[in-house]
């Protein structure tokens, strides 16, 4: 079955002056432009193409590579505004159109916007929507778990964080008192550390990586740091949370946790004002 709005493997079948057609089984031939087909391409010859709808609603497939695909969430850019909607740069030679009924504001030509990536069921084009809400699909224990590492696109900024799309499908927030670097931006991308599972099918989530495992990692990080610094550094458990931030980007807390596993594992040992290689 043909994946639209996604990879495909198609075989090819025959050529003509528009280029090579490829066998797309029940929903008949895909077209290959003449700007894709290569020299030693024959009849059998196997591609990998993302198949979409080209400005004629007929499937074709592509070498270029798009932002997103069908099912995604991405923050694109709007590359001009009709009477019907608003058509996103992602990447293809025919725009990604949002219908003015898909737009939780008028989309403005230049600025980018979070949406959400599909097949629209009356028309079967493929479409977006900027009310990414109702694409979003509760979390579950049976999905998620403590610990683990997701990658997640800033949705939106409130009093309380960042509320994310986690894992291209779950919303989740990461808290701001839990943050210490500049604070990422809407469509941003970032790795979190799942940090609870919520009833209500929202994920809490953590920039730092949370459990034994992150202060043993830590720990490897600043053995390699003690050792670039020559053997020394000026930092101790006595140091403020603002510098152990700044320096190492971790918490104070993760930042003594690994003081304990290294001076228990005689790699280092403490001074007064700051810690050394043993």
């Amino acid at each position: 079955m043909i994946k639209l709005g996604d990879y495909n493997t198609l075989t090819l079948t025959r050529f003509t002056d528009h280029g090579a057609y490829m066998d797309g089984g029940e929903v008949g031939e895909i077209l290959l432009p003449k700007a894709y087909v290569t020299r030693d391409m024959r009849p059998g010859t196997q591609v990998d193409v993302f198949v979409y709808l080209d400005q004629g609603e007929r499937l074709v497939g592509t070498f270029e590579t798009p932002l997103c695909r069908v099912g995604d969430f991405a923050m694109l850019r709007v590359a001009w505004v009709n009477e019907y909607g608003a058509f996103l740069h992602w990447g293809l030679m025919k725009d990604l159109f949002v219908p003015f009924s898909e737009q939780k504001m008028k989309m403005q030509q230049g600025k980018s916007y979070l949406v959400h990536v599909h097949i629209d069921p009356e028309t079967r084009r493929i479409v977006a929507s900027a009310k990414v809400e109702r694409y979003l699909k509760p979390a579950t224990t049976a999905r998620y778990h403590r610990g683990q590492q997701l990658e997640c696109i800033i949705q939106q900024s409130t009093p309380l964080g960042l509320k994310v799309i986690a894992d291209n499908r779950c919303p989740g927030m990461l808290y701001r008192d839990q943050m210490f670097d500049d604070e990422p931006r809407t469509g941003d991308v970032v790795n979190a550390t799942v940090v609870n599972v919520r009833p209500d099918g929202k994920l809490d989530l953590s920039l730092q990586r949370i459990g034994k495992s992150r202060f043993r990692d830590f720990a490897d990080t600043l053995l390699d740091e003690l050792q670039a610094c020559g053997g020394t550094l000026p930092f101790h458990d006595g140091s403020t949370p603002e510098a152990i931030q700044q320096r190492f980007g971790v918490s104070k807390k993760t930042f003594k946790r690994a003081l304990g596993t290294l001076y228990k594992a005689q790699r280092i040992r403490l001074l007064p004002d700051g810690i050394a290689l043993l």
